[in-house]
């Protein structure tokens, strides 16, 4: 299980992970956009935060339950007190990443919807707010900053391959 705040590179090094191990990655937030059969910008503008939260909980029970590869937890996965008790027993690594970094790779123009207003005070604000969660579920952290995503991934799979 990858998790970590937008920008940390979590479906970037899911993908070169499950790769390297021969598997698929799932990435949670595609799951909860195909359930839902739009974007998830959408289902926050149409539905709300509490409709995306429920889709997103579902999402990775799902997930956790039915794939034996990597999973990519959206960044705002960890807030749900199931979804924590959930990744428990799992190996978990935390994708942790600079302010810097985060809204480079984010990119501050796109369609993120909690990022809505000053994208990078918000985007720090997150990141403050869920990294006790982060490292509360973590069973390694793993800092991408500045580093290019092979060097990740290969730094995950010696603590979890």
């Amino acid at each position: 299980m990858i998790v970590g705040p937008p920008g940390a590179g979590k479906t970037t090094i899911g993908t070169l992970v499950a790769d390297r191990l021969g598997s698929e990655l799932r990435d949670t937030d595609a799951d909860v956009e195909r359930t839902a059969g739009k974007p998830i910008s959408e289902i926050f503008v149409d539905d709300g935060e509490a409709a995306f939260r429920a889709l997103e909980r579902q999402a990775v029970a799902a997930a956790l339950g039915e794939h034996d590869g990597v999973v990519a937890l959206g960044g705002g996965a960890v807030l749900d007190e199931g979804t924590r008790g959930l990744l428990g027993s799992l190996p978990v690594v935390f994708l942790d990443v600079g302010l810097a970094d985060a809204a480079s790779r984010v990119g501050l123009n796109r369609d993120r919807p909690l990022l809505i207003g000053n994208p990078r005070a918000q985007l720090n604000r997150l990141m403050n707010e869920r990294r006790p969660l982060y490292e509360q579920v973590a069973t390694i952290t793993v800092d991408t900053s500045g580093r290019p995503p092979e060097d990740v991934a290969d730094e995950v799979l010696r603590h979890v391959g």
